[in-house]
């Protein structure tokens, strides 16, 4: 019977892991739901497997995705011209966008409406508030459109190392 639960209890793992790391993938919150499920098996395990240490690791690594994420789009913005404004409006953007994205196209939707909002929000600040010109002001929003971008991939490689703590610390 013990290893009946303990197959049930791997397999519940392992789809925990993969769904946080296809979390990652729509920026939505993958590492906690990986940090969720070490612990989980930890507790479950009558603390046997990875340890506090792991888990404050993991914790470290979650909220260094979640900044990097943040801060990515801004910087994005940054590069291609935008100022603090612009940056800030697509971190605004991009929350606004993932909001109303989400219940237009489930999962995917997330992604591609923080994507949109961090164009958006970066744009039309440039455009309507700096009252820089329509290519100048476009050119900083894919500039915000990339970093959110890039924001995800982050995200997505904090949750493989995530992962590979993990592998190490089990």
């Amino acid at each position: 019977m013990s290893l009946v639960l303990a197959i049930i209890g791997w397999t519940f793992f392992t789809l925990g892991i993969t769904a946080g790391l296809v979390l990652d993938l729509v920026g939505l919150f993958g590492n906690w739901v990986i940090l969720g499920t070490a612990t989980a098996a930890w507790l479950c395990t009558g603390f046997h497997h990875f340890g506090v240490w792991t888990l404050i690791s993991l914790t470290a690594l979650a909220l260094l995705g979640e900044a990097l994420e943040m801060i990515a789009a801004g910087y994005g913005a940054k590069k291609f011209g935008g100022g603090k404004g612009a940056m800030f409006a697509s971190l605004v953007g991009c929350i606004v966008g993932a909001i109303v994205g989400t219940p237009w196209f489930p999962v995917v939707g997330t992604l591609m409406g923080a994507v949109a909002g961090a164009f958006g929000g970066a744009a039309l600040y440039e455009l309507l508030i700096v009252k820089k010109t329509t290519g100048a002001s476009i050119k900083t929003g894919v500039g915000a459109a990339l970093g959110r971008i890039a924001g995800v991939i982050a995200k997505v490689a904090i949750g493989l190392a995530m992962l590979m703590v993990l592998a190490f610390n089990y």
